[in-house]
């Protein structure tokens, strides 16, 4: 049977060791526990564990704390011939860590959804900012630009800018019923105009690029089926978009209609504009892109267009890149979009984590210094170190009595500050709190440099 070594801190130890004694028989393997010099094993460095720890020669496989810094190689040059690897952040994640979750097939990340990135009332923006807007949207996950256009005004600059995004070897499309602006952009590269209906169609024949055909009134699908027959017959390029409705405006009727147009054309290819919904309910934007893009992929919508005006919706290309994936893995494989892409869950984590009051009252047994120990479970925030074990819920109330019972001074009173917001903020979400460490935000999660110094 492998013998596995695990390297941890002194404040560790205990709650790693009564881990181990459950988990290991259930995974099949034995262990040893390796107790560093140190109190936290996360502020240990590589170099460091490697000056002063020296392991058995019976142990096949050394697992690190998952927080400690450093190059493994620095380890396995000194050590030889032992497997070395940093096991999870939190070492409550051993029994995932060793079950072995199920992990996405090979192909996971396989799309068939394109993401059209309008760019709102280009008209009105400078070329560099365009050009800024669109290099983001690109990076983010857009596939075509789209240049929205304000109705009513000509934009004499549509053909010179369509070109200048074409020069940075971007796509490009043009969301404007004005047939001149239709054809400059086409002309300069635009491989595709939003919209056509009744009132322009006549000219999309001379564009020489594919079009999206919409009704002439969303609310009956008026005039969809003759423009769809009209740009047949002139061998116009085009796909349909019978147009997503607001809630309140139609919303589950326009639902139906694409389900009638699919039905109708089974063979046509069709798009939606999700930023009627994302950009129109008071709602953050992840999880209606993730539903609206669920819908798209069971019906063959193989394109959405999507806009990051209002603030709640900035990132929505990221959040579409992110959800065409899952979505297209999902619907391949039959399996359901659970536990496949934690990036897109935002606000709140995907499991809870606890240490349990046991595990925290004997941590404050052992705690021998005066460095502040903080954590954020079933409901309270908790300080430890040696002359306090600390609960509560309002971290003002906790502050003013750990002045009363140590100083502290105002560097270290700002990072406890800090520390504490954090951690009343993972009280009020129900995230995870790890002291030192970023809260964890999904895909908008942004690395913590660690400032403080123990």
């Amino acid at each position: 049977m492998v013998h596995i070594l695990f390297l941890t801190g002194k404040l560790a130890e205990p709650a790693l060791r009564r881990m181990l004694a459950e988990l290991a028989p259930r995974a099949g393997f034995e262990y040893s526990v390796g107790v560093l010099p140190i109190t936290v094993a996360a502020l240990a460095t590589t170099p460091w564990i490697e000056r002063h720890h020296t392991p058995d020669a019976h142990v096949d496989r050394i697992i690190l704390p998952g927080l400690c810094n450093g190059d493994l190689t620095v380890l396995r040059q000194s050590w030889g011939q032992f497997a070395i690897e940093k096991g999870p952040a939190d070492l409550r994640d051993l029994p995932e860590f060793f079950g072995k979750p199920s992990q996405p097939a090979a192909d996971y990340g396989m799309y068939d959804i394109d993401i059209l990135a309008e760019l709102n009332h280009a008209p009105r923006l400078s070329r560099d900012d365009i050009l800024a807007r669109a290099r983001k949207a690109h990076a983010d996950g857009a596939d075509l630009i789209d240049l929205g256009c304000d109705p009513g005004t000509r934009w004499s600059e549509v053909g010179d800018t369509v070109k200048a995004l074409r020069d940075e070897g971007l796509r490009v499309s043009l969301d404007s019923f004005d047939p001149w602006e239709a054809a400059a952009a086409a002309k300069a590269g635009a491989e595709l105009i939003l919209s056509v209906n009744h009132t322009n169609r006549a000219a999309a024949a001379d564009w020489g690029c594919e079009v999206v055909a919409i009704p002439d009134t969303p609310a009956q699908c008026e005039g969809l089926a003759e423009t769809i027959e009209y740009l047949r017959k002139r061998s116009v390029p085009f796909r349909v978009d019978p147009v997503l409705e607001p809630i309140a405006f139609g919303f589950a009727a326009s639902l139906g209609r694409y389900l009638e147009t699919r039905q109708r054309y089974p063979d046509l290819a069709l798009m939606m504009g999700v930023g009627n919904l994302t950009e129109l309910t008071d709602a953050d934007s992840a999880g209606i892109n993730v539903l609206l893009l669920g819908f798209c992929e069971e019906l063959g919508i193989r394109s959405v267009l999507t806009t990051e005006v209002i603030n709640w919706a900035q990132s929505s290309i990221r959040e579409l890149d992110l959800a065409r994936r899952l979505v297209h893995h999902a619907c391949k494989q039959r399996v359901l979009p659970k536990k496949l892409e934690p990036k897109l869950i935002v606000l709140r984590d995907p499991k809870l984590r606890e240490h349990g009051e046991e595990t925290l009252q004997e941590l404050a047994a052992h705690v021998q210094d005066k460095n502040f120990r903080l954590f954020a479970e079933r409901g309270k925030l908790h300080v430890i170190n040696r002359d306090m074990y600390l609960q509560g819920t309002d971290p003002f109330e906790l502050f003013a009595e750990m002045l009363k019972r140590t100083d502290i001074d105002p560097a270290h009173a700002f990072y406890l500050g800090y520390e504490l917001a954090k951690a009343l903020t993972a009280l009020t979400l129900g995230k995870n709190y790890t002291q030192d460490q970023a809260l964890r935000w999904g895909f908008l999660t942004v690395p913590e440099r660690n400032h403080h110094v123990e």
